[in-house]
């Protein structure tokens, strides 16, 4: 199975299942004598976790990471840095009525056009259940930042659903407890600003810095949006209203591009908004398909989010966290 590592100079390779007994990644080509700060990592991980009860999932991890190599006391050894977690609270049973079926929206079918083959129980590869690994991997990426330069990395929730999040907070939890009640699911929007980063990050052509922000995005589960700078809303305006103007220090007056110009960093703040669909496991009665080509209605007895949006947020940092400590080694040759 290709396709399970991002980066070229820092790059993270993921591993694991849903219900597999462990998931987990390797972190290779982090710069040797990094601090790293075992209790920042857990922090970024707890950021992940579930924490509320109305509207995320039940299943509850403990989410201990346990390094393997790559590091001694708390340095970086300049090697691969493995890690792995264990998973102790799937409910391989919660799935027996599914099997050999394919859910509507979800991975199953592709998985198995793809493989002939998918994972007994829970979502496999496709479940939201690895990206602990991505989350561990980017607190390693941040933790390079942090210590070599001055870039900073901010996610916030922007909306749920159509409701703007800080200011519409009471309609957003009467949302969630009518979903509740029915069984269905909320998507939304996360802005992302990465600040202090220099000029000259990104490659031409196809690794433009742009180009690989939005492949990490779209490869977070339930992300089916990423716009740059003024996006959707710039593509709709003049050119005499979205260019971006010097000032003589090689700023510029504005930032319609979001900080990248011709896939590489201007200097100026980077900025990028995703969008999130609705989980498609409802806590509804589905019609769900068999191999066969026979419809079946099935309730759903996993345990699934309402809305991934908060969980969500530190998944974004860190996805943008390992492009940006990417294109810096990429950039300086490993000597930041």
């Amino acid at each position: 199975m290709a396709g399970n590592t991002i980066g070229k100079a820092f790059k993270l390779t993921t591993f694991g299942e849903s219900h597999s007994d462990f998931v987990g990644g390797v972190i290779d080509g982090c710069p040797a004598c990094l601090t790293i700060d075992m209790d920042f990592i857990n922090s970024e991980i707890q950021r992940r976790k579930p924490t509320q009860k109305d509207i995320s999932t039940p299943r509850k991890e403990e989410d201990n990471v346990v390094f393997v190599s790559g590091i001694e006391n708390n340095i970086s050894l300049g090697t691969p840095i493995a890690f792995f977690v264990k998973n102790e609270n799937y409910k391989q049973e919660e799935y027996n009525e599914l099997k050999d079926k394919f859910r509507p929206s979800h991975a199953d079918f592709t998985y198995f056009s793809k493989f002939g083959i998918n994972s007994s129980s829970g979502g496999g590869r496709a479940s939201a259940r690895e990206t602990v690994s991505r989350v561990i991997g980017g607190s390693v990426a941040k933790l390079l930042l942090m210590q070599k330069t001055n870039i900073s990395i901010d996610a916030k929730i922007e909306k749920i659903g159509k409701w703007d999040y800080l200011t519409q907070k009471d309609e957003i939890d009467k949302e969630f407890d009518r979903l509740k009640i029915e069984g269905d699911s909320i998507g939304g929007t996360i802005t992302c600003e990465i600040n202090n980063i220099p000029a000259g990050l990104g490659e031409p052509v196809f690794d433009k810095l742009s180009a690989d922000l939005a492949k990490a995005m779209i490869s977070i589960p339930s992300v089916k949006a990423f716009e740059i700078g003024d996006g959707f809303k710039g593509c709709m305006e003049y050119g005499s209203e979205q260019i971006d103007n010097w000032n003589e220090d090689f700023s510029t007056k504005t930032n319609h591009s979001g900080g990248i110009q011709g896939g590489i960093s201007n200097g100026m703040k980077v900025f990028f908004r995703v969008g999130l669909k609705p989980v498609s496991t409802l806590y509804r009665e589905v019609s769900c398909i068999d191999k066969d080509g026979e419809i079946h209605k099935i309730e759903n007895k996993g345990r699934y989010d309402i809305c991934v949006l908060p969980r969500a947020v530190v998944i974004v940092e860190s996805m943008a966290a390992l492009i940006i400590a990417d294109h810096l080694l990429r950039t300086y040759n490993n000597k930041i």
